[in-house]
Formats: structure tokens, sequence, C-alpha cells
């Protein structure tokens, strides 16, 4: 049995098996798409301690999901893929419809290295591949899996309906719809579509993928995200679009009516929006800036804003005048969450039944710790890494030892300060340093290598990054690091730092950053901070930066932005 809620969306009264349920129905955190994993400890969701030593140190990335966090999918470093649980509406994929506490293999997905993951609330399930291909399985009422049937799918089935030559590289899902986001940037939406989260423009369900079109037509999205019945986009001139079911003002458009066919957030004109994530009935944008921004249902404060009244356009979230640099929702919850640049975690909304209408500074590691411990169902807001902390790798061993005295063989003093490394990791890591070292006997070679062309900030985190593949610095001595990468030629630091850089772009640094770009021939860099400028051209132009940069770079920015159109009516 089902039943219609006033919002649009399904529910299920079906009694489901007791004895799992209740045995785990305790906090128990669920997975949704992403693009980059997020780090996290199985260990908080206790689903997992039903798993041996063994077999959570196999583990690489993470799914807990269902109305009470009760399934669990995981994939394991050879790739392989498992799933344990309650197996409502068979969305386990194990092939037939039994509950177990013991994983199975997914068979038809060894292999697969997953990149995408995430879940409906019948449930159903969207996973996509790194080769592009789209599986899905579990409840299949409203045709949410896209085979154009409404047969359950007890196996994962491969979805090629209008996607036979397209690269799926994110999906998301709704209470009882489906999306798919491409790697050229098309939307494909699939499933029930009672209040016009499908996009066609009509309200009968679509049972097989079909092209988002409208006002997406020949635009490039980056991003999708769904509510319970609606659906977001975001492109990549950073315009949000939303359409479907819009009760509580969830599509942020200014009015409560449902939209058939995407519209464009006129609120959000001005901004360049990053990343959306949508909860049960509210929205949150993330902007270019690292604001926050906020509309939708408010009964539980998950807007953030102070009060319980809903907002039917954006407003502006202030997290103790800190830059966000992400944000979290999920459709199954009334819960918000987000980390600064600085690394706090802040929480609101519905957590643990507790309404919390402000940002709650926490001191948890992330924004997957924030559901896990405070949602309903407490759920995963996206697909986790794993992390192990019950033994050493490779790399967290290389990690432990940069920079100590006890077994290092060699150290580099930098104004005046010593950093101690070991010059087989350099000879294997760095082409500078092996044609270095080739140049010199080792007994020839000084113990102390003296360093001034680099300040000491920016050579340690170079040598740190031979050690661990990451870099820890501000957006201004990221800079440095790029002009040390260009010198080492590293390209791999390179494109990080250009990582860090874009950020930490602001108004009063955009056009020193885009100087540093051009000098360091950093195309793609180059290219975000002309962008940024361009679209915050009257607020940079007041900046001290951009009238005293070089006469012949400011001449070449304002050549450029008129060609652009920066400077028409």
């Amino acid at each position: 049995m089902e039943r219609r809620c006033s919002d649009g969306s399904i529910k299920s009264d079906e009694s489901a098996p007791t004895v799992l349920a209740s045995s785990l129905a305790t906090a128990l955190p669920c997975v949704v798409s992403v693009r980059s994993p997020g780090m996290a400890d199985v260990s908080k969701w206790p689903l997992f301690t039903l798993l041996g030593p063994q077999e959570i140190a196999s583990i690489s990335l993470a799914c807990v999901f269902g109305a009470s966090g009760n399934e669990a999918i995981y994939c394991t470093h050879e790739d392989e893929v498992y799933a344990f649980g309650l197996n409502c509406s068979n969305c386990l994929g194990t092939g037939d419809s039994q509950s177990s506490i013991f994983p199975k293999k997914v068979e038809c997905l060894s292999g697969k290295k997953v990149v995408s993951l995430s879940y409906g609330s019948g449930p159903h399930v969207l996973l996509a591949t790194a080769g592009g291909e789209l599986f899905a399985w579990g409840h299949n009422g409203y045709s949410q899996l896209g085979n154009g049937t409404t047969n359950q799918g007890l196996s994962p089935i491969l979805v090629t309906s209008n996607l036979a030559s397209k690269e799926v590289t994110e999906v998301a899902c709704g209470s009882h719809h489906s999306m798919a986001l491409t790697s050229d940037g098309e939307v494909f939406a699939w499933g029930y579509n009672n209040c016009g989260q499908v996009g066609s423009g009509s309200t009968a369900n679509q049972p097989t993928p079909r092209r988002v079109s409208s006002c997406l037509q020949n635009r490039v999205a980056t991003g999708i995200s769904c509510g319970q019945t609606s659906s977001m986009a975001v492109l990549d001139n950073g315009e949000v679009y939303g359409w479907g079911y819009n009760g509580s003002g969830q599509l942020g458009l200014g009015n409560n009516g449902n939209q058939l066919t995407p519209c464009r957030l006129v609120g959000l004109q001005g901004l360049c929006v990053l990343q959306i994530a949508c909860g049960y009935s509210h929205t949150l944008a993330l902007t270019d800036q690292g604001c926050l921004y906020a509309w939708g249902a408010n009964t539980y404060g998950q807007l953030g804003t102070g009060s319980k009244s809903n907002h039917l356009s954006p407003v502006q979230v202030i997290v103790e005048k800190s830059r966000i640099v992400e944000i979290a929702a999920c459709h199954s919850t009334h819960m918000s969450a987000a980390k600064t640049q600085g690394g706090q975690v802040y929480m609101w909304g519905q957590c643990r039944g507790q309404a919390v209408v402000v940002p709650q500074l926490t001191y948890l590691n992330s924004t997957d710790d924030v559901f896990a411990c405070f949602a309903m169902p407490a759920v995963m807001w996206r697909m986790v890494a794993v992390e192990h902390d019950d033994y050493l790798t490779v790399a967290q061993c290389l990690k432990k030892e940069f920079d100590s005295p006890e077994t290092s063989d060699l150290k580099f003093s930098v104004d005046g300060k010593h950093i101690y490394v070991h010059k087989a990791v350099l000879k294997m890591r760095c082409q500078h340093f092996r044609s270095m070292f080739q140049s010199h006997w080792d007994e020839d070679l000084k113990e102390v290598i003296e360093v001034d062309q680099f300040s000491y900030p920016v050579y340690r985190a170079f040598l740190q990054f031979l050690y661990t593949d990451s870099v820890d610095l501000p957006p201004e001595d990221a800079i440095g690091l790029l002009d040390l990468a260009t010198s080492y030629c590293e390209n791999r630091l390179k494109r990080l730092c250009q990582h860090i850089i874009k950020r930490g772009i602001t108004v009063e640094n955009a056009f020193s950053l885009l100087s540093a770009a051009v000098r360091y021939d950093a195309e793609d860099l180059e290219e975000f901070c002309f962008r940024f400028c361009v679209n915050h051209l009257t607020a940079v132009t007041q900046t001290t930066a951009f009238w005293q940069m070089d006469g012949n770079l400011l001449k070449d920015f304002i050549c450029r932005a008129g060609r652009c159109g920066a400077f028409k009516n």
C-alpha cells in the first residue's frame, strides 16, 4: 500500500520485515551521488558493525541508505560491489528479495569502478561507472529505473534508452524520479512526474530517460540535485534552473506554483553558483565567492535564517562571516550543513528532532559526520570514501616520515629553518631532484642544501606534496607555489595550486590572481580568474589591485572584456 502526501510525494505503508529493521533502526546514515566522495569512518554507521575487520579494510566507497538507514552498498579496492541490509523493494540489487546481514556480491557490477550513486524513497538506486554506464535497480512503480516498464529491478540493469552514446558522469534521485548528467553537460530525467519534476512540459510519467531541453537546450549543466519531487540544475555560467513541485517555494522562483519545464532563478541573478544541494523541500546554493543562499520550506529552520518562515526566493545565510567551501543537504531529510574554508562544520534544521534555526558550529570533521550523527533518518548526503586507521599504508607512512629528523638523510635550509627529507623519495617523485642527484655522487652531495629563491612555507609545501600528493596553503602562498611548480615543471602541482587559488578567489584578490595566472602561463586559471573578474566587474574595478596592475595587462583585460560584451548596457 502507498499513500500520496500533500507535497506530491509517495510514501509506502508496506510493513517490511521488522526484526532487522528494529535492530538496525538506530542512527544510520545513507549515501547520495557526488563528484568527489568525502572521506568518512564507516564505524559511525552501526550497520557496518556487522562486518569484520578484514571486510572493513577492503572497503573503498560506501553507501548507507533506506527509509531507516537499513541498507548498504559498498565497493572494494578491487572494484567489487557488495550489498547487505533490509532489501526493501529489492534495492540491494542482489537478484533476490531476501534481506541479509551478510554482504552479498552484486555480480553484474564486478570490475565496474563507481563514480556516482544516488537513491530514491522506494528505494530505487542509480549508479554511474567510470566508463559512463548507468545502472538502475529497486523500486520501479513509476518507471524510475528508466527501462520502460514498472517491474521492480531485482538486479542492476544497464539503462541505454537515449543514453547509448552518452557518458553519464553524475546521477540524482528524487522520491520516485531520476536524473542523469552527461559528460557534455546534458541533463536527462525520467520516472514519476506528477508535479513536472521530469521537466517534459507535462505531468505524464516518463518511462525512459528524456533529455531536459526547453531553457536548457544548448546549455551546459555542471551539477544536478533532486528534492522529493523537484529538480535543480546549475550551469557552467553559474545560472540555476529549477522545475517540478514548488508548494514550499523550493524552486526559488518567488512563487509556489509548480513548473513543468526548467525555469531560471532570477533571485540569483548576478551571482555565479558552483554547487546546489536539495533537501526534502528546501534548497541550498553555494556561489564562487563562498556565499550561501537558501530557499523553500523552513518548518525546522533548515534555511538557517533564524526563523521558521518559508522563503519563496533565495536569501543569503550568514555563517559567522566565514567563506563556505561545501554545502550539504539530502532529499530524505530537513537538515542542512556547511563547511568553511577554515575547516569548521556547521549544521541547522531538523537535528535529531530538534529545530535548529541558525547555523550551529559543531566539533565534527565533515558534513558527512553531521548527517551520521544528527540527520533523521541518519543518511549520508553523498557517497563517501572510507578511511582506515587500523594500519598504515605506504602513502600514510611516507606522510608520517616527512620532515622527520630521525629517518632523514638530507635537509634543506630555507629562511634559516630546516626541512628534513629522504633522497630516495625525492628522486622517485621529482625530475628536478633526479637530475640534481645524478649530477652529484652521493658522497659529494651536501648534507644541507640552501634554498633562497622561495619562501619557507612555499618550499616546505612543495616537499610535503612529494610525500602526500596534497597541498595545504592559503591562496596567497599558492601563488608562490605555482611559481615553483612552473620552474620545476611539476604539472600536477600546478593544477593543485590553480584549484586552491580558484577556491580562494575574492573580489579583492581576483585581479592579482589573474596577473599571476598570466605570468605563470596557467591558461585554465587565467580563464577562471578572467570570468570571475567579468562576473564581478564593477566591484573588481574599484579595488586597489586593479589600478596597480601592469599597464599592458590592464589594457589586454579591458579589450578582452569588451569583446565579451562586459561593457554593454
